[in-house]
């Protein structure tokens, strides 16, 4: 069953997901640091549980992508959601998608930061949540795939929260939860500590 399942999701990921073959080898826990202008915040990733997830986030922070992005979506008691538009609110997506990772044992619970994808399962592309509660709906289950989970936040989770409670509502193709004052994601990189 598990055989013509996979057999059958081949066939529905986008042909550039699979491109990645075989498995990546990430580093087992690399750190990255979001810098913000409402401050710092360090995550470690997890290579072995999301090597395909970790690998693709990875090519993104080093080319710079998420460098002048914003903090898009914003709903305080679940997520803060960015990395795909512009401060002016342009999408900013790569033309390449990542194969889904949910059901690798990591949950959607509060400081863990996850690929937002649309209602198809291998559609993950930019951009990224981070989980400001517990949010275990958003997690595979019996028959539904879920939203990959592929590290967590281990130093400035007081920004996340501060993040989650500004101040939104609609602005150019949002009808909600965009902050007033942006919040700029101005660097993102790969983080060793000292």
């Amino acid at each position: 069953m598990l055989r013509l399942a996979f057999f059958i999701a081949a066939f529905i990921v986008p042909s550039t997901a699979l491109s990645k073959d075989p498995v990546p080898e990430p580093p087992a826990h690399p750190y990255v640091e979001i810098d913000t202008t409402m401050g710092k915040i360090v995550i470690e990733l997890d290579g072995k549980a999301a090597p395909y997830t970790v690998d693709h986030f990875l090519s993104l922070v080093d080319s710079g992508f998420y460098d002048n992005t914003i903090f898009h979506r914003v709903k305080p008691e679940f997520m803060i959601q960015g990395g795909g538009h512009t401060p002016d609110l342009k999408a900013k997506e790569r033309d390449d998608y990542v194969i889904n990772e949910s059901g690798n044992g990591l949950s959607n619970l509060r400081g863990t930061i996850a690929l937002a994808r649309t209602t198809k399962p291998h559609t993950a592309n930019a951009q990224f949540f981070i989980n400001v509660v517990d949010n275990v709906r958003l997690n595979a289950g019996k028959g539904r795939w879920g939203y990959t989970v592929f590290g967590f936040v281990i130093e400035g989770m007081e920004v996340v929260d501060a993040i989650a409670a500004v101040e939104t509502g609609p602005q150019g193709p949002f009808k909600m939860d965009v902050p007033r004052v942006p919040i700029i994601i101005k660097s993102m990189s790969r983080f060793t500590f000292e």
